[in-house]
């Protein structure tokens, strides 16, 4: 048996378990996601984060994030501010701007940092892809949704009910059309943020794949923006304002890449034998 040093932090209710396994190493990511997610035998999470050395000479720390069905996924924008939050306020940087290897590439992190302490960060999460899976393009019940890749796949949908996701979250995400699974999205306008303003409320409920209903979504936030420009449902900057807080999405023209902003929390530090 050895003892593992971890910390429980959230980005708007997404809450993960995150090690340094450049101190911890982890053997067995996919198990211990399981076995730690579990919020009744376990510490609780919607999944567990690897923090680590860069594989790439062009990035500063790495991120490996795992579902809490063990299941590994690409990438996860509230994960990567916490990630943010956590090696400058450990003192383990004091870059104000951080670059971070993850399986969908090198995401730049922005940390707005006032009296040594990380309020938020702005994620680059680089462009959208709206090349549809092949089996998506054949199923004609999925004609009312977008199809969104920020790395991993999201589809959205607008509707009045976005209650509906705890009865159709499971069914569209093992849908034939994904193979692969795929993070659904329900949303609706709420309306302007102020008067006279081009930003856009919009209210979301997310499924994530290997976790199921979770309190918010980075990626998943990002592809709701996406969906409501290209439907006509909003400009290219959006608040979406999902269970666990708001995440602010700018779509920018430049670049075309989107910037994610939201806070970062930590929720306590603890150990736990393996």
């Amino acid at each position: 048996m050895r003892k593992i040093r971890f910390a429980k932090m959230h980005g708007c209710g997404n809450d993960y378990i995150y090690v340094d396994t450049r101190y911890f190493p982890i053997e067995d990511p996919n198990a211990l996601a399981i076995r730690w997610s579990d919020r009744h035998k376990g510490i609780g999470s919607d999944g567990l984060v690897l923090i680590g050395e860069s594989p790439v000479a062009e990035a500063d720390f790495s991120m490996r994030i795992f579902n809490a069905d063990g299941s590994e996924a690409m990438m996860c924008g509230n994960a990567s501010r916490c990630i943010g939050k956590y090696v400058f306020e450990r003192g383990l940087t004091n870059k104000t701007e951080i670059r971070l290897w993850t399986r969908s590439g090198v995401k730049v992190l922005t940390l707005h940092v006032v009296a040594d302490r990380v309020e938020s960060v702005t994620v680059d999460m680089g462009e959208p892809k709206l090349v549809v899976p092949e089996q998506f393009q054949s199923s004609p019940d999925l004609s009312l949704g977008t199809f969104v890749s920020m790395g991993n796949p999201h589809y959205v949908i607008f509707t009045k009910d976005v209650d509906q996701v705890g009865q159709k979250g499971a069914e569209l995400e093992h849908h034939p059309a994904f193979p692969q699974r795929c993070n659904i999205e329900f949303a609706r306008v709420v309306g302007p943020c102020s008067a006279g303003s081009d930003k856009v409320r919009i209210r979301a409920r997310v499924w994530e794949r290997g976790s199921g209903i979770t309190q918010a979504c980075g990626t998943g936030a990002c592809a709701t923006t996406v969906a409501a420009c290209i439907t006509g449902h909003a400009s290219r900057n959006c608040s979406i304002e999902m269970d666990g807080g708001t995440l602010d999405i700018e779509w920018r023209r430049s670049d075309n890449h989107l910037y994610m902003t939201g806070p970062a929390t930590f929720v306590f530090d603890g150990e736990i034998e393996i």
